[in-house]
């Protein structure tokens, strides 16, 4: 069944931190398992009936070369960030739309949640984010943000600093879902913080210019301006592939099979 979805995957980022796996390509084309990260969300996006699948790309664009594909250019990728990469592909962004980082994978059955979300802005949980975090890093808090979640999963507070593990009742994964209302939401906030930030600090994060804004930063903006962002809780099923060391990990893992205990790419 075709679903009447848009996916949008953000992928015009390098990956510096994944070098030299990406001297010569993005981060989303490095394979992982037998595919690159990018072809592991297509099939996933149309295991599940998504068809309309667009990319935002950016570093070596040329070198993605996926078929039935929609691509938009982030011509400016060196110095902006994810929220400026999904404004590339503004004449899109309207309907229901799914975003997800160009760098991680995920299980079908994690976007069917997901899917099955009917609130205006959704955003995919980890709950079991601890275990992932620890075999990833022997320092998690060198590598982590805040998510709070009040009793009806709605977030509070979203890509913070923090000084304890307490502050985090789950793991943002860069994965969320817009109604139709909730695109509209968000175009509506983007353009007037955009406004904002031409005169005055830029108030999604008044230590960066407003192009550098972080995903994260756009949506705690929305949380302070009484939008509900509503969290949708998974217990694993996902990886971020953000390092060399993550890569080596993920091999390893994979060969003994214990990259089960995170991920089941048959789900």
């Amino acid at each position: 069944m075709v679903i009447h979805l848009k996916a949008i995957i953000l992928a015009a980022g390098q990956g510096n931190r994944l070098k030299p796996l990406t001297n010569e390509k993005p981060k989303c084309m490095v394979e992982l398992f037998g595919k690159s990260l990018i072809e592991h969300q297509i099939d996933a996006y149309t295991s599940c009936g998504i068809l309309d699948i667009n990319v935002v790309t950016g570093f070596r664009s040329n070198s993605i070369t996926i078929p039935n594909v929609q691509q938009f250019r982030n011509e400016h990728y060196e110095r902006t960030n994810m929220i400026e990469s999904l404004f590339c592909a503004e004449e899109i962004l309207n309907g229901d739309i799914i975003v997800s980082y160009g760098d991680i994978i995920f299980e079908k059955n994690v976007l069917k949640q997901l899917i099955q979300s009917d609130n205006d802005i959704s955003v995919i949980i980890d709950k079991n984010w601890k275990d992932y975090w620890f075999a990833r890093n022997k320092k998690p808090l060198t590598d982590l943000e805040s998510l709070k979640l009040d009793s009806k999963n709605s977030i509070t507070s979203i890509g913070q600093k923090v000084n304890k593990l307490e502050e985090i009742q789950g793991q943002y994964i860069g994965l969320m879902k817009f109604s139709e209302n909730g695109v509209n939401i968000l175009k509506d906030f983007y353009f007037k913080c955009k406004k904002i930030s031409e005169k005055k600090p830029n108030p999604l994060n008044a230590s960066l210019p407003f192009e550098k804004s972080f995903m994260t930063d756009l949506l705690q903006g929305l949380i302070n301006s009484n939008y509900q962002l509503h969290g949708v809780p998974i217990n694993g099923g996902w990886l971020e592939l953000d390092t060399i060391s993550d890569f080596e990990t993920y091999q390893r893992m994979f060969k003994d099979d214990t990259i089960l205990k995170f991920i089941n790419l048959e789900n």
